[in-house]
């Protein structure tokens, strides 16, 4: 699977946080300001940009910048190491975007978390697996992450949702030590805000053979970049260390876009961190 964000995508987000016109950042890297456009556009550039000048000034780190020019990806992953685990994805109009099905082997408990954009995947393999779908927690309330939502709810009326949006109900906001249990499994909550007002990882623990945990992140972090957040770039950074990149090395993260990663390639090769 390629990456969300290529070389270029990381520097115009890079830009957008710092409030760097494009031609200081161009003169930066070396490049001419058509030269840095193209970079942004397509991750390739004719000439090579100067990665450790604008990065110093972007406040990203160099050598990991260089090493995503030169095609870094993060290592494979074996899903069935999580057996009760699957990554649903659908695509609109360019957009591929992941929902998770997780569940419990035994009782079938099950949680989904967020939705993508059509819900017929998730309710077939729902059907197909005689889960029990309990739970729906929701990353962020951005269009592509739940617009499956509603044909969910039409089918399974009592399903209990999980959500920081400010708006929702009492009975679906998140609370910080809520812990909710999927036979065995263990799914707590922490707060990612910065790409979205809203955002919220979900942590998964207690797998059988001791698996690692797993982190549902949304948009918050991406393999080998994160989330645009415009307006709220240090505090989406500050987020992403805080609450996903101090859990255990071996975490899996799944995000919403993209491969999937582990906390410790996250540490290593990504140039925002």
């Amino acid at each position: 699977m390629n990456l969300e964000d290529h070389v270029g995508d990381v520097i115009r987000k890079a830009r957008a946080m710092t409030n760097v016109p494009a031609d200081v950042a161009a003169k930066a890297a070396g490049l001419a300001a058509d030269e840095l456009a193209a970079l942004e556009g397509s991750g390739k550039s004719a000439r090579k940009p100067d990665f450790q000048a604008i990065a110093s000034l972007l406040g990203l780190n160099g050598a990991k910048l260089e090493a995503l020019a030169n095609g870094w990806l993060p290592a494979p992953t074996d899903n069935g190491t999580w057996r009760e685990f699957r990554q649903i994805t659908t695509t609109r109009a360019g957009n591929t975007v992941h929902c998770y099905l997780v569940w419990d082997e035994v009782t079938r408990e099950t949680a989904l978390f967020d939705t993508g954009f059509e819900a017929d995947a998730v309710l077939k393999l729902v059907q197909e697996e005689s889960l029990d779908l309990r739970h729906i927690f929701i990353t962020h309330s951005h269009h592509d992450h739940i617009e499956g939502l509603p044909a969910i709810r039409e089918r399974y009326s009592t399903i209990r949702i999980h959500t920081d949006t400010k708006g929702a109900p009492p009975q679906h906001r998140n609370r910080r030590n809520d812990c909710v249990h999927l036979g065995s499994l263990r799914v707590s909550n922490r707060e990612t805000p910065g790409h979205a007002e809203d955002g919220v990882t979900y942590v998964v623990g207690n797998w059988p053979d001791d698996a690692a945990h797993m982190a549902v992140v949304g948009d918050a972090i991406f393999a080998g970049s994160m989330g645009g957040a415009k307006d709220q770039g240090e505090l989406a950074k500050a987020k992403v260390r805080e609450q996903i990149l101090s859990l255990p090395p071996a975490t899996l993260i799944c995000p919403g876009h993209g491969p999937l990663t582990t906390v410790s390639q996250e540490r290593a090769n990504n140039p925002f961190f």
